[in-house]
């Protein structure tokens, strides 16, 4: 069996040494064959190591995915939710956390990602209760939402971005009907 071993921490100050052991021995331990991952260096929107694992188990090159802790894989529930989601029930492949002792291949671990998917939904509900009575109490007390008029305000807006993407929407409605023609042709 191929696994991927992952092990992440924050700033480069930090090592991944104590989570690689805690790992490799336990692959070891169950005779599987291994690759270690190792991020050094993260922040919340990159982590280009898990990535690359990521495109790896998309394209089948593993059966089982080991981490050392689950908040090792995921900065956020929501986070952790929908890539588990993907890798368990859309490519089956297993997810294992070691130190959570939660295997997602068996009924209790389904169960536990099942419990942690309905946390993860409650505090979503949550947040969005509170942001909605914030909002309400604010309009309340009379204060004007939103940015403030400032230099942003009085400068010309690009427009590049919303052309490229109407152009993407376009190019593509043409795709469904048969017609191939180049982004540039869509683009005025």
């Amino acid at each position: 069996m191929k696994v991927a071993l992952y092990c992440r921490v924050s700033t480069k100050e930090q090592t991944t040494e104590n989570q690689a052991i805690r790992l490799k021995d336990y692959a070891e331990l169950k005779g599987w064959d291994y690759e270690l991952f190792e991020e050094t260096k993260s922040t919340r929107k990159t982590r280009p190591v898990k990535y690359n694992l990521l495109q790896r188990i998309r394209a089948g090159e593993f059966q089982t995915v080991v981490v050392y802790k689950l908040d090792r894989w995921a900065r956020s529930s929501q986070e952790l939710i929908n890539e588990v989601s993907e890798i368990v029930l859309k490519r089956n492949v297993n997810f294992v956390s070691i130190s959570d002792d939660l295997d997602f291949n068996t009924a209790t671990g389904r169960l536990h990602f099942q419990i942690l998917s309905a946390f993860a939904e409650f505090e979503r509900a949550l947040i969005s209760d509170r942001v909605k009575e914030g909002l309400h109490r604010a309009k309340q007390e009379g204060k004007r939402l939103g940015r403030k008029k400032g230099s942003k305000d009085k400068k010309p807006r690009a427009k590049s971005g919303y052309i490229l993407r109407h152009a993407r929407e376009r190019q593509q409605a043409d795709m469904k009907k048969g017609i191939n023609k180049d982004i540039s042709e869509y683009i005025s």
